[in-house]
């Protein structure tokens, strides 16, 4: 499924990563030029502050949310596996893989078949994991697994360079406004986790503002903005 991409597409993803505004924004295009480096529709970005504990900090959609944060809850998973082993995974039949007997039953009940998850790390520093997911059986092949270490790569100097403490801890904030916010469109609108998502994310595009302000005027006003 790797989209083919060359040096010198390297060299303007990394450029684009290095010149986002705020660490906030540097996630987001993490993932983004993720799904398009390895030709993937879903994809999810954890970090890592202390051993063994994960934070979702940027995703593609609400599914992938709740997969990473199976993760979490479970204390297992593919991430995790790839921080403390500084291996690369790749999984293709997520229900039958014994590694995790409590995550991989959770996760294919979700409709997850397939996986790949990257470490993300400075020097001997795991700063996180880069998970590629996908809901058929051999999505990925090991030309995937190549591309997406090298991303992850150019992914892992951006978020150490952006990445002081307290930028990273606002972005991830910010993913804890979305959802809050989400929650709310569900509530109040009767929308599933997908479609409020899916709505936050066309409302940011289209007013061409953060994901987090929008999500902070659903949350202030319980109101979303002309012709959503």
């Amino acid at each position: 499924m790797s989209g083919g991409l060359d040096s010198a597409d390297f060299a303007r993803i990394a450029a684009d990563l290095h010149e986002a505004p705020d660490p906030e924004r540097t996630l987001e295009l993490v993932i983004e030029h993720a799904c398009h480096a390895i030709t993937c529709d879903r994809a999810g970005l954890v970090l890592s502050h202390k051993p063994g504990q994960l934070e979702s900090a940027a995703t593609t959609d609400a599914w992938v949310n709740k997969i990473d944060q199976l993760q979490g809850e479970h204390g297992e998973g593919p991430a995790l596996w790839a921080m403390q082993h500084q291996a690369t995974v790749l999984v293709d039949v997520i229900g039958v893989d014994p590694r995790w007997p409590q995550w991989a039953p959770a996760a294919a009940d979700l409709g997850l078949r397939c996986v790949v998850s990257v470490r993300l790390f400075s020097g001997a520093r795991t700063l996180g994991a880069l998970n590629l997911y996908a809901t058929q059986s051999g999505a990925f092949d090991e030309d995937d697994v190549a591309v997406a270490e090298i991303f992850a790569r150019h992914a892992s100097i951006a978020i150490a360079t952006t990445g002081e403490e307290a930028g990273l801890r606002y972005a991830i904030d910010a993913r804890h406004l979305v959802g809050l916010a989400q929650g709310m469109l569900m509530e109040r609108h009767g929308l599933d986790a997908d479609r409020a998502f899916a709505v936050l994310r066309r409302l940011s595009r289209d007013n061409n503002i953060k994901l987090r302000a929008v999500a902070s005027q659903v949350i202030t006003t319980g109101l979303l903005s002309k012709g959503s």
